[in-house]
């Protein structure tokens, strides 16, 4: 098992694939894994549940939005 202490989720990669290319895994899925604004009732409780779909927890309402983040 590879230290993710520095790199984070893309120590799954190990050594591949290049450090720039790893460091932006990590800032994608940092803020797709994290909570998003609800468009229904503004709070920053929205879940991803898959590519492009989106569950609020505070008002259960279940939308689409952009595959890695809610979106405008």
């Amino acid at each position: 098992m590879a230290n993710t202490k520095k790199v984070g989720s893309s120590g799954r990669f190990g050594v591949r694939y290049g450090r720039r290319l790893r460091s932006k895994i990590v800032s994608v899925e940092k803020v797709q894994r994290g909570k998003q604004k609800c468009p229904y009732c503004k709070r920053s409780t929205a879940k991803r549940v898959a590519a492009g779909i989106w569950n609020c927890t505070k008002c259960n309402s279940k939308f689409t939005g952009k595959a890695y983040i809610v979106g405008e």
